[in-house]
This record gives structure tokens, C-alpha cells and sequence, in this order.
């Protein structure tokens, strides 16, 4: 069995939450759109006004595939908890329309796949678009 700490990320963390983030992107084939720095990373996680929080789940390493030991569960439950301790009502997760793993899994805990049941869809303003609209 896969032991799984999760706890609270500090500041000394960005590195590899950076390093982490560059992993998820090469994986999901979406490496040229990390745009964001372990200073920004610092600056937004970290100040006075956080735009994020962040959890650190430790793995200890044990021998193949990680995957079907719970570890996802583990870590979607632990948000839940922190979301629920700081008055959230909801949280909400992005995952590529070819992940069918992770939305089987977001969807066996009981997560609503908003595309599906609502019609949602995700839009993004950044660079060009956002000066663009702000007249810079």
C-alpha cells in the first residue's frame, strides 16, 4: 500500500510545484503554454492576498504505477476537506476531454461533469485579447 501525506504548501515549495506544473504539461502535450515563473508562483500563492492555495501530497516511492492505489482519491478528498474548513461551496477541476481515467475517477467520487449535465464551457482572455480589451 502507497502511503500519501498531504499538507499545506509553503513558500519554500514553488520550485517544485514549477517543476511539477512543466510534468503535467508535457504529459498532457501543452508544455509551450506554461507561461508562469517560481517568482510569480511565490508572489501569487504566498503574498498577501493569495490568489491560490495549494496542497503538497508526498508519495513514498514504491515500485511501478503508482495508478489504482487511491492516491487520486486521497488527494480529491483532502481538497474537499480544506475547501469545506475555508467556507467553499463547490471546487472545480479542469481535465482534458481525453483523460477518461481522471473523469472516471472525478466522477465516481461524485464531481458533475459540467459540459455534459449544463452546456458549460471554459473561456480564457490573456495576453493580446487582455490588452486588447483593456485599451493597453
Amino acid at each position: 500500500m502507497v502511503s500519501v501525506r498531504i499538507r499545506e504548501a509553503e513558500e519554500g515549495d514553488c520550485g517544485n510545484i514549477l517543476r511539477l506544473i512543466r510534468e503535467l504539461a508535457d504529459y498532457e502535450k501543452l508544455s509551450d503554454q506554461v507561461k508562469i515563473s517560481e517568482e510569480a508562483l511565490r508572489a501569487d500563492g504566498f503574498g498577501e492576498n493569495p490568489f491560490y492555495h495549494c496542497l503538497v501530497a508526498e508519495i513514498l516511492p514504491v515500485p511501478g504505477e503508482p495508478q489504482g492505489q487511491g492516491i487520486g482519491s486521497k488527494i480529491i478528498k483532502k481538497v474537499a476537506e480544506v475547501a469545506l474548513d475555508k467556507g467553499c461551496s463547490q471546487f472545480r477541476l479542469a481535465v482534458l476531454d481525453w483523460n477518461k481515467r481522471a473523469m472516471n475517477l472525478y466522477k465516481a467520487l461524485g464531481a458533475q461533469d459540467l459540459t455534459e449535465a449544463e452546456g458549460w464551457h471554459s473561456f480564457r482572455f490573456e495576453g493580446e485579447a487582455m490588452r486588447e480589451l483593456a485599451g493597453k
